[in-house]
């Protein structure tokens, strides 16, 4: 298709022309489904918009044309105000408006009666407004949905919630196209399924990648320490690299990190530079002042964490830096991508290794980065709890067919081998709260009309099925506020069970100035100014990375190279001195290193399967040397082995890492475990059987895992076939224990175990005696030092002559 005269001599006007993949989209735009990846300043947003602009340039289209869906609030803003520059210069009559948890209940309820032609809005707020009795009015002009850095929602339950509100979508717009953009997409057709209404497909389009990124690790005079992930060894050199650009993003993994990092940026800036800092926990107020700070140019540098990963534009970023080991690939180019926010113009990045060892996964992402050798884990099929609230937000709307409703669920590419079985499973649970729970009235929400439809029990249900609707699962975050005065100024969040370990004089970093813990007041902390005190550091929510399976695979691989000259002499050296004394992991094969220090003997499994999995591994092996009576005191995980100590030297680990015995030790531990309940509560909050927010009020963190937890125990006892459980059971097993990595590490040694004993700790091993989060084992271990110490004193007093 040709471009308009008037789009042409607006890009004329700016000096530009269109792109070929712009020009494509255009061409395309008839298309079902289609998936856009093309780097990051390369203009794939307005590629996604252009057919929309050209549609409406008429002026003839009345009401809703498109919906751009984002997984950020703050990305809808941006978007909204780079559209305004073509559409005001251009003359076109356009109106452009965002929905999202800050827009006003005034303009939300205006918007449904006169929606705009396009809408910007998050998974969370299309969700809600497909659950309203008149969606079909508000979307019966739709022609298109432009979802951005599909590849961000596709890895979460955010995007499965989304895939389900496009199925409702399209059964609303039959005629609906579907767009998806992305700059980083490891398995294009695994993305392109998940876009399409199953079974249709869905074009794939990709641009001119451009230059390859400038990236290399930073060099500095002192060598990363052998632990340890502040990496303070390198503020010095950080600091000159961000005097010589004009601004510099500082990636960290962690919020805690980031406000860490920033503090100690902060005392060495002798210059004064104008530094910010931006994470999720940060007061909303705080972060757009350093955003808005940010397109202004006037800051140097800004701390910040996955906060700042996706494509805003942020204006002249020259540098990015990434402390601490990427851990993903995929992740690294995201952030890479932030830097040169242009066409044609080269990324410049930097990594910052923490330690001895992230300097070899350092390198490892390096080359993967040269290579495009994007990681990423295949996803598994759509889950059932995001299928039950979507059942309830479409109850909310009206009656339904259940039929019906099984097909349009199933045509969500996450959701395409739903069993009916399954959906009835879910749909009997929202109706009647499932066997053990349907005596309970509160549970009794949905009720079968003589037509066989389905549709609320009590209409009033429906405004508090909104009110709990979403995916994302807040950590019992409580507000932090400076002063004893409700107008005290917001600092941010911090995690509930962090503000219960605080008494009041205890210091603790957010938004990267110390305060102190004065008090909590009506579910607010509230602080006070407190200069010059070493803090404690905030529990934060953001999550701990695990390295991918691919990067782990590549430093196995780089390992068995035996020489390593693109390593720093230092990392080299250490790694030529694990040789010497031992031996180093392989691919396709298990290291397992014995050796006493300290009184005790240690066990140290090179697993590479990630911190979950190594943690779980962790626990599993400990519990089968208890059950052999190896008398096991504690151990200790990171991403790349898992350290165990105790009592009596294990001289075959072999039938210790038996997958049946393991497998079913799993089962055992999870029956029983805490971490159940947790996860448990996280599944029933989705599905709908804990609500966290009523009309007037919201339940603390303790008071929902209360609920939660009686809940649970009345499940496993009455009724643990409950489809929560049988999720709860799927969920464990697939997040927070990452069992699947352990049994495709076992699957891959093939009983290739490499067991070396030492007479003492190897440098490999010496770091994890660093680590923080060590778990102690109480059992027979515990039982024989009490033994031995009653006997020592016994015969210290002369009791043991006497008995």
């Amino acid at each position: 298709m040709t471009l308009p005269s008037a789009f042409n001599d607006w890009f004329a006007s700016r000096g530009w022309a269109a792109h070929p993949h712009q020009l494509q989209m255009l061409d395309q735009r008839d298309a079902p489904a289609l998936l856009l990846i093309a780097p990051t300043g390369c203009g794939k947003t307005l590629a996604g918009f252009l057919p929309t602009l050209v549609d409406l340039a008429d002026g003839t289209h009345e009401g809703l044309h498109t919906l751009y869906v984002s997984p950020l609030k703050a990305l809808a803003s941006d978007i909204q105000r780079n559209l305004s520059t073509p559409i005001s210069e251009i003359g076109l009559p356009i109106r452009v408006e965002e929905r999202t948890g800050d827009t006003s209940g005034m303009r939300k309820k205006r918007q449904r009666a006169d929606p705009p032609h396009i809408l910007l809005t998050t998974p969370e707020s299309l969700a809600l407004l497909t659950s309203y009795e008149d969606a079909p009015h508000i979307f019966r002009g739709l022609k298109r949905v432009v979802v951005d850095e599909i590849h961000a929602l596709a890895e979460s339950k955010r995007g499965d919630q989304l895939m389900l509100a496009l199925a409702r979508l399209q059964a609303l717009c039959p005629d609906m196209k579907r767009v998806g953009l992305s700059a980083t997409v490891d398995r294009p057709d695994d993305i392109a399924k998940l876009l399409a209404k199953n079974p249709d497909p869905c074009e794939i389009l990709t641009a001119d990648p451009g230059p390859a990124p400038d990236i290399s690790m930073l060099q500095t005079d002192e060598a990363p320490p052998w632990s340890g992930g502040g990496a303070a060894y390198a503020i010095p050199a950080v600091l000159n690299e961000v005097k010589k650009h004009k601004t510099t993003l500082i990636f960290h993994n962690t919020r805690a990190q980031a406000e860490i990092f920033f503090h100690n940026l902060w005392l060495a800036n002798d210059e004064a530079l104008p530094i910010g800092i931006h994470h999720g926990s940060l007061d909303r107020e705080q972060r757009l002042k350093v955003e808005a700070a940010m397109v202004r140019g006037e800051l140097r540098a800004i701390v910040c964490t996955g906060s700042l990963d996706l494509g805003i534009d942020w204006g002249d970023v020259g540098l990015v830096i990434q402390v601490g080991a990427p851990k993903n690939v995929k992740r690294l180019v995201q952030r890479i991508g932030r830097a040169n926010h242009r066409y044609n113009a080269p990324s410049k990045a930097i990594l910052v290794p923490a330690n001895r060892f992230e300097v070899i996964e350092c390198v490892a992402a390096l080359q993967a980065v040269q290579e495009n050798d994007l990681d990423g884990e295949t996803r598994g099929a759509g889950p059932r709890d995001v299928l039950c609230q979507h059942i309830m937000l479409r109850a909310a709307a009206g009656s339904f067919d259940a039929d019906a409703l099984f097909a349009e669920m199933t045509s969500a590419g996450a959701f395409a081998d739903l069993s009916r079985a399954d959906f009835d499973l879910c749909l009997t649970f929202c109706a009647t709260g499932g066997y053990a729970l349907r005596a309970y009235d509160q549970w009794q929400r949905l009720k079968q009309a003589p037509d066989g439809t389905w549709h609320l029990r009590d209409p009033r249900s429906a405004a508090k099925i909104r009110m709990n609707a979403g995916t994302i699962q807040d950590s019992d975050l409580l507000k932090v506020r400076m002063g004893r005065s409700r107008g005290g100024k917001p600092l941010g969040e911090i995690e509930e069970a962090f503000a219960a370990s605080l008494t009041t004089g205890d210091t603790f970093l957010i938004g990267g100035q110390i305060v102190r813990y004065e008090g909590l007041r009506e579910m607010t902390v509230e602080v006070s100014r407190n200069r010059g005190r070493k803090p404690k550091v905030a529990v934060f929510s953001g999550s701990k990375f695990s390295t991918s399976t691919q990067l782990s695979q590549r430093i196995l691989r780089l390992f068995d190279k035996g020489d390593w000259p693109e390593l720093p002499q230092h990392t080299s050296d250490w790694l030529h001195l694990q040789t010497k004394m031992s031996r180093l992991p392989q691919p396709g094969r298990l290291l397992v290193e014995s050796f006493p220090n300290d009184d005790r003997q240690n066990l140290c499994v090179y697993g590479f399967a990630g911190r979950n999995a190594q943690q779980t591994l962790g626990l599993l092996l400990t519990k089968r040397m208890e059950d052999l009576g190896l008398a096991p005191m504690g151990f200790v995980a990171t991403d790349y082995a898992t350290l165990i100590w105790g009592l009596d030297h294990v001289s075959d680990p072999r039938p210790l890492l038996d997958p049946k015995e393991l497998r079913d030790g799993l089962d055992g531990w999870l029956a029983e475990n805490a971490l159940m309940k947790r996860t448990f509560r996280g599944v029933a909050t989705i599905a709908g059987l804990i609500d966290r927010n009523l009309p007037g009020k919201r339940k603390t963190g303790r008071q929902a895992t209360f609920s939660s937890d009686i809940l649970y125990d009345t499940l496993l006892k009455y009724d643990p076939d409950h489809v929560l459980m049988q999720i709860t059971r799927e969920e464990a097993m697939r997040g927070l224990v990452d069992f699947a990595r352990i049994e495709e590490m076992l699957a891959r040694i093939e009983g290739r175990i490499d067991h070396v004993v030492l007479d003492r700790v190897t440098p490999l091993a010496a770091p994890l005696f660093l680590e923080v989060g060590k778990v102690s084992v109480s059992g027979a271990a515990e039982e024989r030092l009490l033994a031995e110490e009653e006997a020592r004193l016994m015969e210290a007093s002369g009791l043991a002559k006497i008995n």
